[in-house]
């Protein structure tokens, strides 16, 4: 068995993670680059926890401006089996009020700009997201949100926009109209990079506002966001810390395959491969070298 430790991305607001213990930072290097921030190493309970500020401290960095790949690419370096992302959202549906988390298990990637892949020329591979969620994770963390009486529902679809600026009015009714439930800047192509580097994941979306489809309240802005997600700080970390005290040792095999997802993805035959591609791509291949 694989030892199990839970990789926590926290998204706007979300900077550290309170109760961290016998805690030691480290900047780990990558071949694509620098992640958002130094990794922060400890324990919640017996389970190993490693935290990265999705936006470094002091949010310095755009969604777009994010180097998704060099953060996985770290986390799958640190041993990391499944991961947690914390996202700010805005909501289509009434029902998803300010203040809930919504346990996703869909994504609509809308982006444009971002390398959303570790694979390419030299070495080719399509792994599945028809399911890009993790299920184990979802229940524990659905377990967790109940037992702490958390306001928490799992389901719905979560559409990825480029940003950095907010949805226009027509883009909001849209994607209503399509049926999505909340919207985002931040978890493609992070989610997808995750299934590549087959690291168990899933997403706590902190809804913050209803974007700007509702006539009832005011249009989105910076403020009223960070007003909610501080406003959530301490549920979520009172979320974090019930799932990790109670995170079994050992990873669990996931369901829906991510932690095996390059098995039957990879198309290009071992002697066609780029070997300089392949020098990056060590950590990530790793389970599956010479396949």
């Amino acid at each position: 068995m694989t030892r199990a430790i839970v990789g926590i991305i926290g998204g706007s607001g979300v900077y550290d993670l309170p109760g961290l213990e016998d805690l030691k930072e480290e900047w780990v290097a990558t071949p694509w680059g620098e992640p958002s921030d130094a990794l922060r190493f400890g324990r919640i309970g017996e389970t190993q926890v490693v935290f990265l500020a999705r936006h470094g401290r002091g949010h310095r960095l755009a969604p777009s401006g994010i180097n998704y790949r060099a953060n996985i690419d770290a986390l799958k370096r640190a041993g990391v089996t499944d991961i947690v992302s914390i996202s700010a959202c805005g909501s289509f549906k009434e029902d998803l009020h300010p203040g809930l988390f919504v346990l996703v298990e869909q994504f609509v990637d809308r982006t444009f700009s971002r390398q959303s892949s570790f694979f390419g020329n030299g070495c080719v591979a399509h792994v599945s997201m028809a399911h890009p969620v993790a299920p184990l994770l979802v229940q524990r963390l659905a377990g967790a949100a109940w037992v702490e009486g958390i306001p928490c529902i799992t389901g719905g679809t979560y559409v990825c926009i480029e940003g950095p600026q907010f949805s226009s009015l027509a883009e909001s009714l849209s994607y209503r109209a399509a049926g999505y439930d909340v919207v985002g800047m931040t978890a493609m192509p992070e989610a997808k990079l995750a299934r590549e580097a087959e690291i168990s994941y899933a997403t706590v979306a902190m809804v913050t506002d209803y974007d700007c489809w509702h006539e009832g309240h005011d249009n989105v802005d910076v403020a009223s966001v960070i007003a909610i997600v501080q406003a959530n700080a301490g549920k979520a970390a009172t979320l974090l810390a019930r799932v990790l005290r109670e995170f079994p040792a050992d990873h669990e095999p996931c369901p829906v395959g991510s932690d095996r997802a390059l098995d039957n993805a990879l198309l290009t035959q071992p002697s066609a491969r780029d070997p300089e591609l392949m020098k990056k791509l060590e950590a990530i291949m790793r389970r599956v070298e010479g396949r």
